[in-house]
């Protein structure tokens, strides 16, 4: 989901550009209202967005004989939300775009579209949907819809922009997500599995902030109902 610079047509940048900015904007208040509750709480969006910059920043070969990557979305969009990471994903792409050559700057919009709005509120969706059934499993998820939607959007965006000669853009959208979406299925899947143990991880280090978050009971709780 890095769309390279100039990859687009100027009109669609700026039509991206100004999808975005709303989200984004939302997203930075909801970041400095996060870092008023607790100082635990900026550490966590630190961390969420280092873990994004991370994990997003990973090239894996792909079987069409491209690249791929995980995204690491689902990690800050299931402890704060998907405002929160509308601007932390949008940090990540500009730093990736500047320091790595990960995307450009002029398709700077269209990637944060992809990967810091759809991916985070797709993977969030899909959270809140399962949780009540099964937490890991909603972890599972989330990490991985995040992921795979996000290649779906890239797709979609492309398309857009070189529609086939002859069978449009429903034709062009079945190439692109031929190639990005479908490939990316296992990566996403890995990604699941990354979230599951990450939160194991989480749940013994920073238990208290998760409780206070309402994602795992309380020990108080649990040694109730023993």
């Amino acid at each position: 989901m890095h769309i390279a610079e100039g990859f687009l047509p100027p009109l669609q940048c700026g039509l991206w550009f100004a999808a975005s900015a709303p989200f984004v904007i939302h997203g930075a208040r909801a970041v400095i209202a996060e870092s008023r509750k607790s100082p635990e709480n900026k550490l966590l969006l630190a961390a969420a967005g280092a873990f994004t910059f991370v994990l997003s920043a990973i090239k894996l070969p792909s079987v069409t004989g491209s690249s791929s990557h995980p995204t690491g979305t689902g990690l800050g969009a299931v402890l704060f939300g998907p405002p929160v990471m509308a601007f932390l994903g949008t940090v990540v792409l500009l730093f990736q775009a500047l320091l790595l050559a990960h995307g450009g700057l002029t398709t700077l919009g269209a990637n944060v579209f992809s990967m810091a709005i759809v991916g985070p509120w797709a993977g969030y969706g899909i959270y809140v949907l399962v949780r009540r059934l099964n937490f890991s499993v909603a972890i599972f998820f989330a990490f991985a819809v995040a992921d795979l939607a996000t290649y779906c959007m890239t797709s979609f965006q492309l398309a857009l922009a070189y529609p086939e000669p002859e069978t449009g853009l429903l034709g062009a959208a079945a190439k692109f997500l031929s190639v990005f979406a479908i490939t990316q299925i296992p990566l996403a899947l890995a990604e699941g599995v990354v979230g599951v143990l990450l939160f194991s991880f989480l749940t013994r280090v920073v238990r208290p902030e998760l409780e206070r978050r309402g994602m795992v009971a309380s020990t108080a709780k649990e040694a109730a109902h023993a």
